[in-house]
């Protein structure tokens, strides 16, 4: 990748990825921990019932050391009460029946929220992503199926999913990388963490009043001949082996998600 060009794509790229909301957003509590945020108006889109005690799932403080929405009682209970309601509103995103952990931003882990509600009440996530290459240099990279909720059809890291409440990072690569790719990570040569990718972007999800906060751990490893990856999710719709200009060229085009942008740019030692 030729110095210049890759200093205006790459610089492209990371501005994409770190981008202010569309609107102004209230910080989301729990406990006492700030855990996310959402636009002003968001929760008068969804008409919250009274809980069955009479008390209100959330309750708004302005002129406080803490203002923003707070939720009340148990975080995993409110939260998947929540989550219901914007389900009921059409203010969810795809609906998954998977936990992901709510942690603080110290990493204190205080409850689990269903996937769907995350992106239009800000709360952060992790993914994990596996960079995999051929013993002799060329990179497997997959192309996510048509019918994907979120960038059908565009191209990826080797395997890239989300990290749930059950697994944890350890769990989610090995889980991911079996049911994307078909590879058992025990078989792979030079398994290797490489480092964090973070994304902060305005997301589709809640009708357009969501928010991205994503950490992405992403891992490289050698796919020793003559395994071949073969998905078993219906989450991918091919793979490919590339060398490295072809990966470059892709890139370059726009064919892959962002996040496969960033990472794959520093798999090929870009700066």
């Amino acid at each position: 990748m030729g110095a210049a060009v890759q200093g205006d794509w790459l610089a492209a790229q990371r501005t994409l990825a770190d981008r202010p909301p569309r609107a102004p957003r209230l910080l989301l509590w729990a406990r006492g921990h700030a855990i996310g945020t959402v636009e002003a108006d968001f929760f008068n889109k969804i008409g919250l019932e009274p809980l069955s005690n009479g008390h209100s799932l959330l309750l708004y403080q302005e002129h406080s050391t803490t203002p923003g929405w707070h939720l009340q009682g148990d975080p995993t209970t409110a939260l998947a009460t929540l989550a219901l309601a914007m389900r009921r509103a059409g203010l969810a995103g795809v609906w998954r029946d998977e936990p992901l952990a709510v942690t603080t931003p110290e990493g204190l882990r205080i409850g689990t929220v269903e996937r769907a509600a995350v992106r239009p009440l800000g709360i952060a996530t992790h993914a994990v992503h596996l960079v995999g290459a051929a013993p002799d240099g060329r990179v497997w990279v997959q192309q996510r199926a048509l019918d994907k909720a979120n960038d059908p059809g565009l191209w990826d890291t080797l395997m890239g999913g989300m990290v749930s409440a059950a697994d944890g990072l350890p769990g989610a690569l090995v889980r991911e990388t079996w049911e994307e790719a078909g590879l058992r990570i025990d078989a792979l040569a030079q398994l290797t963490r490489q480092g964090r990718v973070t994304i902060r972007r305005p997301s589709p999800d809640g009708d357009g009043a969501g928010y991205m906060v994503e950490a992405i751990d992403w891992f490289s490893a050698t796919v020793p001949v003559p395994q071949v990856p073969v998905n078993h999710d219906g989450e991918v719709a091919q793979f490919a082996l590339l060398d490295r200009d072809e990966l470059v060229r892709r890139l370059q085009q726009g064919v892959f998600t962002l996040e496969a942008s960033l990472i794959l740019a520093a798999w090929l030692g870009c700066r």
